[in-house]
């Protein structure tokens, strides 16, 4: 009789283990299951991204360098400047910009092509200036956005 007992502990061992094997290996696909969907869902892991100023929508391969950046915000403001980095054309970033800055109704006011390259946005009460430079490992961009000023003139200021 002691050893039927055995074979039975040893029988209900293993199908306890064979049971909770089961349930994780479930447990694990549902999760697999959920994140699959989520990304099905819209969320491009290449997307754009709108960093600390929602109408500026910005490359993911830039990433922020977060000494160079400052960005000031209130209710209803964000002014400042956000300095990127990374491995882009800059001719490629240029054409993203000319294309998402009027997507968010921004005007291409001036631009300069060189070595540094300058692109003036504006809105009805904000100036993006967009400042792309490549060189050899990375291109860098810094975004700088400032609110008009309420009732100047057009013209030079002096």
């Amino acid at each position: 009789m002691g050893e039927s007992n055995g074979w039975f502990s040893k029988t209900a061992t293993i199908a306890f283990f064979m049971g909770l094997l089961i349930l994780l290996a479930g447990g694990c696909a549902s999760q697999k299951g959920m994140s699959g969907e989520a990304a099905n869902e819209g969320t491009d892991p290449n997307a754009p991204l709108y960093y600390d100023f929602g109408d500026v929508l910005v490359p993911r391969e830039m990433k922020v360098d977060k000494n160079a950046s400052f960005v000031f915000r209130t209710p209803g403001l964000s002014a400042g400047v956000l300095s990127m980095k990374g491995r882009v054309d800059g001719s490629s970033l240029i054409a993203f910009f000319e294309s998402n800055m009027a997507n968010d109704n921004w005007s291409l006011v001036s631009a300069f092509k060189s070595y540094r390259n300058i692109m003036l946005f504006k809105k009805e009460n904000r100036w993006c200036v967009i400042n792309i430079t490549e060189k050899k490992m990375y291109t860098y961009l810094e975004i700088w956005v400032s609110p008009t000023i309420a009732g100047a003139s057009p013209g030079l200021y002096k």
